[in-house]
């Protein structure tokens, strides 16, 4: 829970979360306040990394300050500000419970704070690495715990899922951006670093639009699997037959016919694809998987640069047995997932089903 108008980017779960001030990274707001409430599940303790915090500094951080207390012990940490700063990044506490209150008075200069957290079930935060191998080894990989919240976080990324990404992404952002973790749960990530390459080309994937970066030493590399071994994940699924609610039936200027069926909606087809039957209300395209698979996301283009449609959100469904029907409600299992599709009708757009779905049909 946060209350006050100091409250920048806010994500908070029971097992992880990230925070900031106001306005950060830009210099945070005059005379205001923050509180956070962390609550983590019983038997469990709250481990906080602080990313950034850059408070103007002042004698006994009285004009801005970020304190910490555990209400359970009546343990304080801080006030902490710029001349006053955290001892070590990551803050290992014995307790469920952490108040983190932010304030200001007038000042000149600081970005503020960025803080995120996780629970003692989770001690690898995306501050400390945990490295694991094979035996015999193939590959050097390491593991990450990415808290909810990254997607929204200051910085950028270069380079896509099928290509990895520039080693000057940030980490957790590019996880969220590969399909890897959901942003409002976060997760373990495995990763390995490699060889880099000369272009990272930018690509639109689970909210989130990457950027074309130039050649790095070294890239980034997300595995949906253990690194030691090529993911079955990352196969594209054979579509047996595809069905709609409709078809536009197109009549040209000068007469000739053109057919906007259901089975032009394959990603590699050429010319025009499916569409449905103009101002057609719920529409839907179904494909049949010929048996129950384990889909792991979807990839959507627009119908071609000649033909300039394309669809800009969607909702999925899935089924079993092709008659009773199931919405997709994402990792947080609350409401309706609303997925974000196309802005124009030549780039792909991917989108990760986290958790996975396991069906026969999708609509």
């Amino acid at each position: 829970v946060s209350a006050g108008n100091g409250c920048g980017h806010t994500l908070l779960t029971p097992h992880s979360g990230t925070l900031s001030s106001k306005n950060y990274p830009g210099t945070y707001p005059n005379h205001t306040m923050c509180c956070w409430w962390l609550q983590a599940p019983p038997g469990t303790s709250l481990l906080l990394a602080f990313g950034d915090v850059d408070l103007e500094p002042s004698e006994h951080c009285a004009l801005s300050s970020l304190l910490l207390t555990d209400p359970q012990t009546g343990t304080a940490y801080g006030p902490y500000c710029r001349n006053s700063v955290p001892s070590a990044p990551l803050l290992v506490t014995n307790s469920s419970t952490v108040t983190v209150l932010f304030n200001s008075t007038s000042h000149r200069s600081g970005r503020g704070l960025l803080l995120s957290y996780a629970t003692s079930q989770h001690p690898g935060t995306h501050y400390t690495q945990e490295y694991v191998s094979s035996d015999p080894p193939l590959t050097m990989c390491f593991s990450v715990y990415c808290p909810a919240g990254c997607k929204d976080i200051h910085g950028d990324i270069w380079g896509n899922p099928s290509q990895g990404y520039r080693d000057t992404s940030v980490l957790c952002k590019a996880a969220v951006h590969a399909g890897v973790i959901a942003d409002e749960l976060g997760g373990q990530v495995t990763l390995s670093r490699e060889k880099g390459i000369t272009l990272y080309e930018s690509a639109f994937a689970n909210g989130l639009r990457s950027k074309r970066g130039s050649l790095s030493e070294k890239r980034l590399i997300f595995h949906k699997v253990c690194c030691l071994l090529s993911p079955a994940c990352d196969d594209v699924l054979e579509v047996v037959t595809f069905n709609a609610s409709s078809w536009w039936h197109e009549v040209g200027v000068l007469g000739q016919d053109r057919a906007w069926v259901a089975e032009r909606a394959a990603l590699s087809t050429t010319g025009h694809s499916w569409a449905a039957e103009p101002d057609a209300k719920a529409a839907w395209l179904e494909l049949d998987l010929g048996t129950r698979r384990n889909v792991t996301g979807i990839i959507t283009k627009g119908s071609s640069e000649q033909h300039d449609y394309y669809v800009t959100s969607y909702h999925v469904s899935s089924s079993r047995d092709g008659k009773n029907w199931r919405l997709y409600r994402g990792s947080s299992g609350q409401e309706e997932k609303v997925f974000e599709g196309n802005a124009d009708s030549q780039g792909e757009v991917s989108n990760a089903f986290i958790p996975p779905i396991i069906a026969r049909y999708i609509r």
